[in-house]
């Protein structure tokens, strides 16, 4: 019989979870074909969270759980879920129900009987979400797949079921900052995606405010393309360029006679400008070289604090 991982992160959501685990109940039910463990990642929740997946550990020896001594964030949770699964398939599902279940039947079927990887979940709407962040994120996945090798698929979801090799490559790859959206692409392997129209969560608010949604956009473009670092280069040649042209253009001018006209006010612009725009340029700099610290320091990617068998 199969064996199916299910890896929840989990970050403050105790008025989810108890409704998590009554519709992946259902659907494991309907999928006896199959066996199944659910492991619930507690990355630092400071609700009864932990509590929560210990009582469903009791009621249900299917279930497991990963408690972190603080919150690393969900792409540690995500990681550790794949590290501790031991299924031949494992699948990623959000606990507040935006990733629907019911999906889970289906996405077996193409993996176990068309001979895919992986199945992926991508929403096709985003009904309920503001317009603005809405168009923020298609912007970035556009952004994405212009300065980037690795095919970013608009609406993916952390939503998927994959084969126990494309776990394992995930797994060994073991870099400190991640962006799990890239890494799954960036692994390659052949895969299915699932459109379904987008859903509200089913209690609790989201963790994810537009100011996190933004610097995560940022680790996505650091971690998988050096396209800044070309722009800001080619920038400041072109700089370069019109400054020794400028410069030609005011001697020919002198030595012609003619007077330049001088003004404080345009040159503080220009000055700002080339000042303000150096800085932008190591900004750039400074965010490649603060992931490279990190990434050497070797760091856990997250500690466990309490575990269960």
């Amino acid at each position: 019989m199969d064996k199916i991982s299910v890896v929840v992160p989990c970050y403050n959501e105790e008025k989810v979870l108890p409704l998590f685990y009554v519709e992946i109940k259902r659907v494991m039910d309907k999928m006896s074909y199959a066996e199944f463990e659910i492991i619930f990642v507690d990355d630092g929740s400071k609700d009864n969270t932990l509590q929560i997946a210990k009582s469903l550990k009791i009621r249900d020896k299917r279930v497991r759980y990963l408690s972190f001594s603080k919150n690393f964030g969900k792409e540690a949770a995500i990681y550790a879920g794949l590290e501790n699964s031991t299924g031949d398939y494992t699948v990623i599902m959000d606990a507040d129900l935006q990733d629907p279940p019911a999906l889970l039947e289906k996405m077996f079927y193409y993996v176990k009987e068309e001979d895919y990887d992986s199945v992926a979940a991508r929403r096709v709407t985003r009904d309920g979400e503001p317009r603005m962040r809405s168009f923020c994120a298609r912007r970035f996945y556009h952004l994405m797949n212009r300065i980037s090798k690795t095919n970013m698929v608009d609406g993916a979801r952390d939503y998927r079921l994959m084969k126990r090799q494309m776990v394992d490559a995930i797994v060994n790859m073991k870099e400190y900052n991640r962006f799990s959206k890239g890494i799954f692409g960036w692994v390659g392997f052949k895969t299915k995606w699932l459109e379904y129209n987008n859903v509200a969560r089913a209690a609790g608010v989201s963790k994810w405010s537009f100011s996190k949604l933004l610097f995560y956009s940022f680790d996505g473009i650091v971690a998988f393309s050096t396209m800044p670092l070309g722009i800001a280069s080619f920038s400041g040649l072109i700089l370069c360029i019109l400054s020794f042209i400028g410069i030609v253009a005011v001697m020919i001018r002198h030595l012609l006679g003619v007077k330049s006209a001088y003004g404080w006010s345009s040159m503080t612009c220009i000055i700002l400008f080339v000042n303000g725009f150096q800085l932008f340029c190591m900004g750039v700099l400074g965010q490649y070289l603060a992931k490279t610290y990190l990434e050497v320091k070797n760091r856990p990617i997250y500690i466990v604090k309490e575990k269960s068998s």
